[in-house]
């Protein structure tokens, strides 16, 4: 394992626009990676919006190879960093998720992951909820897990990673003003009780009726904060340090006790 550069992408939504969020996309990855990171987080549904309805959901869905993909991959390639994107994924039942997927440096597909958690009215009408047995991914030897915004308000959620030994968990997001203590305080103490990072990746601006609240942030194995955004657009890097990982885990053993019961 070496250490890993993080970049998070905080920005307005651009709801419907997916070839605009291609090119953005394509402008944070070269900003990204002229910095130095290995993997750029964009937030929840970034390619389409989140906030959009079930008809255009449906209508925008794609499966997990499909032409969004491929156009983000190609992206990857040509700046050679790796990229977490949401949007809405259809499986072979024609079943419609809120999905995460991870593509590498060289455009190949890590994982996906599919929401579990489904917040409100306009989460439940537009999406099925996801199983939650995807795997770990491994990326430049660490192991990473996907969550997906309301996914790690639920203490379940990162235990059942921690346990199968994650040491970054990655959390695209739509989180809406009025639900700051997550970004200021949850993400951390999710972080600090399974010995890992987290990292969190929000929208900021308004969407329809929705006004995100911004504050992206990493949070360290420790508990610490690394980065926190503000309220506006931002290109937010952390570094993440397997020396901090291997500290935070001699110190406590929140995870080695359960994984020893």
């Amino acid at each position: 394992m070496t250490d890993l550069k993080l970049a998070l992408l905080q920005c307005v939504s651009q709801p419907g626009d997916v070839l605009g969020n291609l090119l953005r996309l394509d402008h944070a990855a070269a900003d990204a990676a002229a910095a130095g990171a290995q993997l750029l987080v964009t937030p929840e549904m970034f390619l389409t919006g989140y906030n959009i309805g079930a008809t255009p959901a449906s209508a925008l869905a794609e499966a997990a190879d499909g032409p969004r993909a491929q156009a983000v991959a190609a992206i990857a390639r040509q700046h050679q960093i790796a990229i977490v994107f949401g949007h809405p994924e259809h499986d072979a039942a024609g079943r419609i998720y809120n999905a995460a997927q991870c593509v590498d440096a060289q455009g190949h597909t890590l994982g996906t992951y599919r929401k579990t958690h489904l917040f409100g009215a306009l989460d439940r009408s537009m999406f099925s909820p996801g199983a939650g047995d995807e795997p770990l991914l491994e990326f430049h030897g660490w192991k990473l897990g996907l969550l997906i915004c309301y996914d790690v308000e639920f203490p379940e959620n990162t235990r059942r990673l921690a346990l199968q030994g994650a040491d970054l968990i990655v959390v695209p997001t739509a989180n809406m003003q009025g639900f700051d203590f997550v970004a200021q305080h949850l993400v951390a103490t999710r972080a600090y009780e399974n010995q890992l990072y987290v990292a969190y990746a929000n929208f900021c601006g308004q969407e329809g009726e929705l006004t995100y609240g911004g504050l992206s942030c990493v949070a360290a194995p420790d508990g610490a904060g690394l980065v926190q955004a503000g309220r506006g657009t931002e290109l937010l890097l952390a570094e993440l340090t397997q020396t901090s990982l291997a500290r935070a885990r001699d110190l406590n053993c929140h995870v080695k006790l359960l994984s020893n019961t």
